[in-house]
């Protein structure tokens, strides 16, 4: 092989090889070191707290609905607020009529981006928080997320979201997630949100496009392109139970995949560098990450199997590869790969979730209704003690809720 042939397919091995593990590690590394020293903002508590409407969004969601109102109706936040339930079956439905809470139903499936849609232009405060019906809010994650709405330049505060089994792999891929979201928040902004907890301003929601698949992120990418920040708050924490199993979690991840790459496709604008505050974001957290960095992993096993006739460094990393994709196996699977092996298992799974997102991108298979599981009720978070509520706080109007 002649010098620059050589220099080519080295400069192409390079160029694939931090492509694939960009989203992963040199992206996290990146913002990482864009926030050293930074600390996000922690606002000081309003005298006069803002007005929210919750609004829940539930589709077989009636064993669990019960728990989710009676949660709301529990909380501490010391404002005025309403509770909204958009509820597109009559079991659900039926299980959320009770006073206080105001239930929109329609008798059929519309899917979630309809169903916000419906709940919001039903509300009547400023500031509107979504949540899902099976995430078991903190006590003070009302509370914790309203405080930065006394900053004008914040349109959406996005929650932390913690899974019931915190050691196991989901456990660990919404750790890292948070840790992610945190960092970038730290910068000004962030593009992470989950639909358990985001709250936002009513007069920065656009309606939601019927046919999206991920209502959340759009929502954020449309109130960061009216020029407004979105941040991170991680004491407004939800809790949900883990998938049950890897399948129901394959199906759920991957149709996110799919959903966030036609989100990109839709408004590849703001791809563009220097389009938004948070396109390096849209890369690195987003694109790379769910479709690049995969693809270029497959080109390298591929680059590496006739290579591994004559490479030792290829058969070393065919040998990684195999190990990394037996022990996601065994995660599939349900067991638990031994020691270290479980962050590979579960780096290797999200790749191979990926790919599998990036193929139903390309068959169109991004729906905006998809199956439902059967929900278990969740224990509710305790209630918060006096010891847990501010003084200064705890004289305020308190929580009220309209009857419908």
């Amino acid at each position: 092989m002649t010098g620059a042939r050589a220099f080519g397919k080295g400069t192409a091995i390079a160029v694939l090889g931090a492509t694939a593990v960009y989203g992963h590690v040199l992206y996290p590394a990146y913002i990482g070191y864009r926030s050293r020293g930074l600390a996000p903002s922690v606002p000081a508590e309003p005298d006069v707290w803002p007005g929210l409407s919750v609004v829940v969004s539930a589709y077989r969601e009636s064993a669990v609905i019960g728990t989710k109102l009676d949660e709301l109706a529990g909380t501490d936040y010391p404002g005025p607020m309403e509770i909204i339930v958009v509820a597109d079956d009559a079991e659900t439905a039926t299980a959320a009529r009770r006073p206080g809470v105001r239930v929109l139903s329609s008798g059929e499936r519309l899917g979630k981006a309809r169903a916000v849609n419906r709940g919001v232009a039903a509300a009547s405060h400023d500031v509107v928080v979504l949540t899902d019906a099976n995430a078991v809010l903190a006590p003070h994650s009302l509370r914790a997320a309203a405080r930065h709405f006394t900053d004008e330049s914040v349109g959406a505060v996005a929650g932390e979201k913690q899974v019931d089994d915190p050691a196991g792999a989901q456990g660990f891929y919404w750790t890292f997630e948070s840790w992610l979201k945190q960092r970038e928040s730290a910068t000004g902004a962030t593009i992470g949100v989950v639909g358990e907890m985001l709250a936002f301003r009513r007069k920065a929601f656009r309606p939601l496009p019927k046919d999206t698949a991920v209502d959340d992120a759009w929502l954020a990418l449309d109130i960061l392109e009216s020029g407004l920040r979105v941040v991170y708050e991680p004491e407004a924490y939800s809790i949900e139970t883990s998938a049950p199993d890897y399948a129901a979690e394959w199906e759920r991840r991957t149709r996110i995949v799919a959903g966030n790459l036609d989100m990109l496709w839709r408004r590849r604008a703001a791809l563009v560098p220097g389009a938004l505050p948070v396109t390096s974001q849209l890369w690195g957290h987003r694109l790379v990450r769910s479709s690049f960095g995969p693809l270029a992993h497959v080109a390298l096993v591929a680059i590496s199997v006739p290579a591994a006739r004559n490479s030792w460094g290829a058969r070393l990393f065919l040998l990684g590869n195999a190990a990394g994709a037996a022990s996601a196996g065994v995660l599939m699977r349900g067991g638990t790969p031994p020691g270290p092996s479980r962050l590979v298992a579960q780096v290797f799974f999200l790749q191979a979730v990926a790919l599998g997102g990036v193929r139903r991108f390309l068959a169109r298979d991004r729906p905006a209704i998809w199956p439902k599981p059967d929900r278990q009720p969740v224990p509710a978070q305790p209630a918060a003690s006096e010891a847990d509520i501010d003084p200064a706080s705890a004289s305020g109007a308190g929580a009220s809720v309209s009857v419908v």
